[in-house]
């Protein structure tokens, strides 16, 4: 009996070590577990279909393009046919604006739907879902499917980075200036950067110093003369054009003495980088390598008037919403990398002997792992009620004819502020873990057994907890913004 016993629990041990070869957490729950209110057939066949793309066309390649710091021209192109690029892009544009850029794309030479039978995108839809049928909740798959491969490789893959870029111009920009920068985008003829941070002003928006003093030319036409510095600008060396933060001169001085001149003065310019005056060098940063992270240098560049987003002066409070829609994206991306060192983890310790036993048969290892998973499983509900509350309001404001940015609303930005803190701990605990747990393998580049991804992950995860604002400042927001969330609500008084 005893022999029989000992038999059984061998066997039961094994077959808990072979299963796990497809391991425990490493997708949210509402792809194989629990059923969810969020997600339809239309969901499911967006992730099917951008997992296939990415399994086959890029998860191979990408931690040698990591490596050399883009990707190669038939891999753009290719990324643009699969139509995950537009589709993520459209997802976050008003609905206005969907019907025009997707007409743009049918009719350039740039975008081909993909030919491959086992893929299925055109330039109005994608899997079968027409754009104008997108939501935050496709959006959010988008991103977390994207985040799947390390690196900067999604930024060389887009030739910018759009997605932080250009909703300034949607949320504020004219329909003028839509229309003008907008099709081009679906194209890939356009792409955008961002530019707030300069040397001496990072979380500091207020600090910056760069210049932008409005002249009138010999013909008559008026321009902002721009000089200045701005410092890990992602997809700069790609970008076409820059949303740009500058400070205009005059801007503050006629609104009293009470006013924060430092904020008040504050606009923002899309600026075209083929202008001369531009010099762009990257910076060789740690992780990242493929983002195209720079310095961008400006002397006396000439910007037309007319690319003014909004009005002169209001460009902190631009710039803070703008914060809004890259906070979110950075959490989502904080935890589908945690998934990815949880479960590469979890495979290694399944396959990994030792002193005759698998690893995770080992309880120490066990209780680590599932700590790093309660965390993400807890994340990643927490961003799916974010998502649906943002789904909320750009329904309202469909409803009202407005086609601005859901995610500037301020009474979010607290909450997706605190996401991307709890994100950036994540992911910290979950690479310092799978590294614990894999040993030398997670140390080396390159390293077997998904060891390479994780490594890579540990030279990456500074900027993912970092860039977009530190913890430090994302929790005075999410405080204060708390706080007058409450007094508002509750007729408070403090």
């Amino acid at each position: 009996m005893a022999a029989e016993a000992e038999a059984e629990a061998e066997a039961a041990a094994a077959a808990e070590t072979a299963a796990l070869a497809n391991p425990p957490w490493g997708e949210p729950a509402w792809l194989h577990t629990l059923p969810s209110p969020y997600y339809q057939a239309s969901h499911r066949a967006l992730q099917a279909y951008a997992r296939a793309y990415i399994d086959r066309h890029i998860l191979p390649h990408a931690l040698d393009w990591e490596a050399q710091g883009d990707c190669p021209a038939a891999a753009k192109h290719d990324w643009i046919q699969s139509g995950i690029p537009l589709a993520s892009l459209a997802a976050t544009i008003p609905p206005l604006y969907r019907t025009a850029a997707a007409a743009a794309a049918a009719e350039s030479p740039l975008y081909r739907p993909a030919s491959s039978p086992s893929l299925s995108s055109s330039s109005s839809s994608i899997a079968g879902i027409p754009l104008d049928q997108l939501d935050e909740f496709h959006h959010l798959i988008l991103i977390d499917e994207i985040s799947r491969f390390e690196g900067g490789v999604a930024i060389a893959l887009a030739n910018g980075a759009t997605s932080i870029g250009i909703p300034p111009v949607l949320a504020h920009g004219t329909d003028a200036q839509k229309q003008r920068w907008v099709p081009g985008l679906f194209t890939r003829e356009t792409s955008f950067c961002l530019a707030i941070t300069e040397p001496s002003a990072g979380s500091d928006v207020a600090g910056i110093r760069t210049r932008a003093v409005k002249k009138v030319g010999a013909d008559g036409s008026t321009c902002y003369v721009v000089t200045g510095t701005k410092k890990w600008i992602t997809g700069a060396q790609w970008a076409t054009h820059m949303t740009t933060a500058v400070r205009t001169d005059t801007a503050h001085r006629s609104r009293g003495p009470h006013v924060d001149s430092s904020r008040d003065g504050i606009s923002l310019l899309v600026i075209p980088l083929a202008s001369a005056g531009i010099e762009i060098e990257k910076i060789p940063n740690s992780g990242q390598n493929a983002g195209g992270a720079s310095w961008v240098r400006l002397h006396e560049v000439a910007v037309p008037a007319d690319n003014l987003i909004g009005v002169e002066g209001g460009g902190f409070k631009y710039i803070m919403a703008n914060f809004n829609r890259e906070r979110y994206a950075m959490a989502v991306m904080c935890n589908r990398k945690a998934r990815t060192c949880l479960s590469t983890a979890l495979a290694y310790a399944a396959g990994r002997e030792t002193f005759g036993q698998p690893l995770v048969r080992r309880q120490m290892i066990r209780h680590k792992l599932v700590a790093v998973a309660r965390e993400v499983e807890m994340h990643w509900a927490w961003l799916e009620q974010i998502a649906y509350a943002l789904q909320q309001q750009q329904q309202q404001q469909t409803t009202s004819d407005s086609n601005s940015s859901s995610s500037s609303d301020s009474s979010i930005a607290g909450k997706i502020a605190l996401a991307k803190v709890a994100g950036g701990r994540l992911l910290e605990r979950a690479a310092r873990e799978a590294q614990q747990v894999m040993g030398g393998v997670a140390y080396q580049r390159g390293g077997p057994g998904g060891g390479g991804t994780v490594e890579q992950i540990t030279r990456d995860l500074r900027m993912m907890v970092v860039g977009g604002g530190s913890e430090e400042i994302l929790e005075e927001l999410a405080f204060k913004q708390e706080v007058k969330g409450a007094a508002a609500n509750r007729g408070a008084r403090l």
